[in-house]
């Protein structure tokens, strides 16, 4: 019966007001979007919204085509539950009705407040914002409103083929985080945010699509910050052409002639996953020249980015599991020798190691340091950082570190790919999650009892967080650096 009354009150004060509210009945928020009367959950101090759809669903008719407006509705929904994630191989429960968001908000709190969006990595193929790792309840608790979104991903995201070319083949996963920055700008009022303090901050192939959206006309004003944490900057993006020749193997391997908008979602898998194993890249952003025009580090060098504040970093090490492929690809297409690889790291013995640290070297901390350059030269605000932390528990046998500073920035624990903190560990999450927050909310990640960050005008300075210290200084790897610079 409480549950009852409280949906009555929310459905009379909703329809009182007449406009857009976020407000706490009870124990039961709810905020009114274009799509109807969204009923939220409450944890602790933090409202959080689930599943809530942005776009209509992309099955049939809309499968390969941008993202569609959802219907209105005046109708009370709950909004308890995560929606499925996006098709995928390898993922129970994945499904191609998928453009859904969540919102995470301080219970109770008046806004507007400061919004981060998060856009998940996974490499164009995998991932979910529904992820537990990605909760956005502890940066909520900061008084900021958190989104967190999904998107299409593999063939269903990324297919360039000549047959759906109508509306624009290929960049769909691009296309729907736009709809979501669209969503966000018009209902983010409705859960406190404040439309126009939206920062976008990611990892991996996130951070890449954020980079990709400060070079695209079609998002400028839509968000005003950006966090790129693990962005391989350099990363050569595919032509149209060569898009295509993806295309056409990937209806080969389909193998059928039929509409492809109205082939089994299994078949459709298992095609992506017969490419996937030739080519782990054969799915990603290619250059359309409609929303992607240039690669990254050609647009920053022109100066075509949105000249926002961006704090911009990467992790000591960037290897993970599936990353072996990626090592000797990139060890093969640098062409470097064994020689010149103990000159560059004198101090690491074995041939594997020094493999990855040339992986991270040269796919991610020499990019990054490039486009920290190149932004601070437009004169926009920048922050670098490199993240050498290791949680304590796992200091006897690091793993792969791409994505580990993840755990830090989200507050995550006890879960896959989130252990327990330590103490220690603890405080350095706080102290990493501060920076983030203060950013979002100014623009500077400064901030009372936090150690000062240097911006990265005029010269190498970054912050560096290390397991010993927690501090800005010049980049110890500016000279090796140097010698992979391009």
């Amino acid at each position: 019966m409480q549950s009852v009354f409280a949906l009555f009150a929310a459905s009379v004060i909703l329809c009182c007001n007449g406009s857009a509210v976020a407000q706490p009945v009870g124990q039961f928020p709810f905020a009114l979007t274009r799509e109807g009367q969204m009923l939220g959950a409450v944890e602790g101090e933090v409202a959080s919204f689930k599943g809530l759809a942005y776009a209509a669903a992309p099955i049939g008719p809309l499968r390969w085509r941008p993202p569609q407006a959802t219907a209105e509705s005046s109708e009370m929904r709950t909004a308890y539950k995560y929606g499925a994630p996006c098709l995928q191989p390898s993922l129970p429960g994945a499904s191609e009705d998928c453009l859904t968001l969540n919102v995470f908000r301080p219970f109770g709190v008046d806004g507007p407040l400061p919004v981060m969006l998060f856009i998940h990595g996974g490499a164009f193929v995998r991932g979910t914002a529904n992820d537990p790792l990605f909760d956005g309840g502890r940066l909520a608790q900061a008084g900021l409103i958190v989104v967190t979104v999904n998107f299409r991903l593999g063939a269903l995201g990324w297919l360039t083929e000549p047959a759906l070319s109508e509306g624009g083949s290929g960049n769909y996963g691009l296309m729907d985080q736009i709809a979501a920055l669209h969503w966000v700008h018009d209902n983010i009022a409705a859960f406190g945010g404040d439309p126009n303090n939206v920062t976008l901050f990611g990892s991996g192939a996130g951070a890449t699509s954020i980079a990709l959206l400060m070079l695209c006309a079609q998002s400028p004003a839509l968000f005003q910050k950006a966090i790129l944490q693990s962005v391989p900057g350099r990363a050569r993006l595919r032509s149209a052409q060569e898009a295509e020749i993806v295309g056409r193997q990937f209806v080969a391997a389909l193998g059928q002639q039929a509409d492809l908008r109205v082939a089994e979602p299994r078949g459709l898998l298992a095609a992506e996953k017969h490419l996937l194993e030739k080519s782990p890249r054969s799915f990603a952003p290619t250059i359309d020249g409609r929303l992607v025009s240039e690669e990254v580090a050609a647009g920053f060098a022109a100066g075509r980015e949105s000249r926002i504040p961006m704090i911009i970093g990467s992790n000591d090490d960037e290897t993970g599991f599936d990353s072996e492929l990626d090592i000797r690809e990139e060890l093969a297409s640098s062409g470097i020798t064994s020689d010149e690889l103990r000159k560059l790291y004198p101090d690491l013995a074995k041939p594997s190691d020094r493999a990855a640290r040339f992986y991270t070297d040269k796919v991610f901390s020499e990019p990054v340091r490039l486009l920290a350059r190149l932004h601070a030269a437009s004169g926009a605000p920048t922050f670098r950082y490199r993240f050498a932390y290791v949680p304590e528990a796992r200091r006897a046998n690091p793993e792969g570190g791409h994505g580990r500073e993840l755990q830090f920035i989200f507050g995550a624990e006890g879960m896959p790919g989130a252990g327990i903190l330590s103490r220690g560990d603890r405080a350095v999450a706080s102290r990493m999650r501060a920076y983030w927050i203060n950013f979002a909310k100014s623009g500077d990640p400064n901030g009372a009892d936090l150690p000062r960050w240097d911006a990265a005008a005029g010269g190498d300075r970054l912050l560096l967080i290390t397991n010993d210290r927690l501090a800005t200084g010049d980049d110890p790897w500016s000279e090796r650096l140097d010698r992979l610079e391009r």
